[in-house]
């Protein structure tokens, strides 16, 4: 195990590898519950869970590069479909995956919950299979916000 004396920082590029079976049609999935991020408008904090599945091309996505470049976001300014779409255009650009979805679940504010759904290459790549995060009302207590 190796040891590295510079702390882990966020970071705005995204690694790959090759894909392990590039002949086969499979799907990835992955659940990001921690994603936060700024209110352009007021600078408080926005709370999110995104949701990503793709189906790989020649490339699969690194996960620490993918929490690094997440983290990125914590103390910037963005609204909901901004980040939302840049997040699946910058995933797009990494790693060129056959099909791709990524869904924001913005936490409650101001009475009103953000769902926030981006497809590439368009709405016909899972026509039949529609992700919908569970709809249930999130309390305070779970999205660790007052």
């Amino acid at each position: 195990m190796s040891t590295s004396s510079q702390p882990t920082r966020p970071q705005k590029s995204l690694d790959s590898f090759p894909n392990p079976h590039p002949a086969n049609d499979y799907e990835v999935r992955f659940e990001c519950p921690e994603f936060t991020c700024l209110c352009p408008k007021t600078g408080q904090p926005d709370f999110a869970s995104f949701h990503i599945r793709y189906t790989p091309g020649e490339r699969c996505v690194e996960l620490k590069s993918l929490k690094l470049y997440l983290w990125s976001f914590r103390d910037e300014g963005h609204f909901h479909e901004d980040v939302t779409n840049r997040i699946l255009s910058d995933l797009v650009r990494a790693i060129d995956p056959k099909r791709m979805v990524v869904v924001g679940d913005f936490y409650v504010r101001g009475g009103i919950r953000t769902v926030v759904e981006a497809r590439h290459p368009s709405r016909a790549a899972y026509p039949d299979q529609p992700w919908e995060p569970e709809l249930a009302p999130r309390s305070a207590s779970a999205r660790g916000a007052s």
